[in-house]
């Protein structure tokens, strides 16, 4: 009878160890969790500055509105790409650097702009979400840098807040109150 539990007790064990390590990482799930927030922020952003704005740019050689949001879609396709993921054709994202300003200039039309940015976190979210810590902690070659794919995803949640806090710069200066401020978030 003791070995029947002792035999129970390892698969019960061997079974609950394995669903802890199948979770998701913290990481993977503090990442997905700040690109939602960085991501509605931005669409509510999009949405309240004028497309007469959207060619605006603070002086000649900086980013325009429309750049600033396309950059976002680029910097979602590059991270989904550099962790292994692939990018829908459809995009015409190309993972190469030298087509980034190609892409950021590709458009100002609003409602494309949106739709764009709209399916890349999106396609960020869903890529990110299949991470597992094996994953996190793979090495990658991206910005002249070996690093690892965890240190990789800090450093772009970094550059899509920053992004956040240039566009929200970009529409007060248009005269564009962030709708998140004026319902006192």
């Amino acid at each position: 009878m003791k070995i029947i539990n002792r035999v129970h007790f390892v698969f019960l064990t061997l079974f609950l160890t394995t669903l802890v390590f199948a979770e998701e990482p913290v990481l993977v799930k503090e990442f997905v969790g700040q690109i939602v927030y960085v991501q509605g922020k931005v669409l509510q952003l999009a949405e309240a500055v004028p497309q007469s704005a959207y060619e605006w740019r603070p002086e000649e050689g900086v980013r325009s509105v429309s750049e600033v949001y396309l950059h976002f879609a680029f910097a979602n396709y590059l991270t989904v790409t550099v962790t292994g993921g692939t990018v829908p054709k459809e995009t015409g994202f190309e993972m190469d650097f030298s087509k980034a300003h190609a892409w950021d200039t590709q458009t100002t039309d609003k409602t494309v702009i949106m739709e764009k940015v709209s399916a890349s976190f999106e396609t960020l979210k869903e890529r990110v979400g299949m991470l597992t810590e094996e994953d996190l902690n793979r090495e990658v070659e991206v910005f002249g840098m070996t690093m690892t794919i965890r240190n990789f995803m800090i450093t772009m949640i970094a550059h899509t807040h920053e992004h956040l806090g240039q566009s929200i710069a970009y529409a007060r200066t248009n005269h564009v109150t962030p709708p998140w401020s004026k319902s006192g978030e």
